[in-house]
C-alpha cells in the first residue's frame, strides 16, 4: 500500500547485543534484555529469551513472549575448536509483540528483524499508533534505516473485511476553535 510517513517517523528495529543493537535511534546505547528464562545454544549462535521478554535501548522498548536472536557463525580459530559468534543476523519476536518509542506504539502477533536488509516485518493483527492516529493491517514492513514502510491487509477490493485501514486526526492546537 502507501508509504507510512505518519506512523513510521521513527525507525523500528530489533537487536540483541550492544555491538549490533538498533532498537533505538541511539545505536550506541546499551541494550538491556530481561526475561523469565534464557536458553543459549552456543554451537548455533542462538539465544532464546522466554517469558515476558523485554529489550530496552535508550527510549525504545520491545516486548514479546519469546525473543530469539540468531548471530553470524564464525569459523573456528583453532583446530578442533568451536567457532565464535559474530554480529546479529536475525531476531524473531513471537507472541504478543509490542514495540514502543516516545512517538509511537506498534502491536503485532509476530515480528522478524533482518539485519542485512535492515527490515522489520510485523505480522498478524498489526496495529500502529502515533498520537491519536491509528493504522491497522496484517503485515507491516519497515526499512529500519530510513523509517519508510508499507502496510498490507488480508483482503483487497471495496467493502472487504481485512483491508488496510487508517484513521488520522488533523493536528490542532489546544483551545483552537473549529470553524
Amino acid at each position: 500500500m502507501k508509504l507510512l510517513s505518519t506512523i513510521t517517523a521513527a525507525a523500528l528495529a530489533l537487536a540483541a547485543a550492544p555491538a549490533v543493537a538498533q532498537l533505538a535511534r541511539d545505536t550506541n546505547a546499551p541494550v538491556d534484555i530481561t526475561a523469565d528464562e534464557l536458553e543459549v545454544i552456543n554451537t548455533e549462535c542462538v539465544s532464546i529469551w522466554r517469558g515476558n521478554a523485554e529489550a530496552l535501548q535508550a527510549d525504545a522498548r520491545l516486548r514479546a513472549n519469546v525473543l530469539t536472536a540468531r548471530f553470524q557463525t564464525k569459523a573456528a580459530t583453532t583446530a578442533g575448536g568451536a567457532g565464535d559468534c559474530g554480529d546479529l543476523q536475525r531476531m524473531e519476536a513471537q507472541g504478543q509483540v509490542y514495540y514502543a518509542t516516545p512517538q509511537q506504539r506498534v502491536r503485532a502477533d509476530n515480528a522478524i528483524y533482518e539485519a542485512v536488509g535492515e527490515t522489520l516485518t510485523m505480522t498478524g493483527d498489526v496495529v500502529a499508533v502515533q498520537g491519536q492516529n491509528v493504522l491497522r493491517g496484517t503485515r507491516m514492513v519497515i526499512n529500519t534505516r530510513t523509517g519508510q514502510g508499507t502496510m498490507q491487509g488480508a483482503a483487497t477490493g471495496r467493502n472487504k473485511t481485512g483491508r488496510v485501514r487508517g484513521v488520522f486526526y488533523p493536528n490542532q492546537q489546544p483551545n483552537q476553535a473549529r470553524p
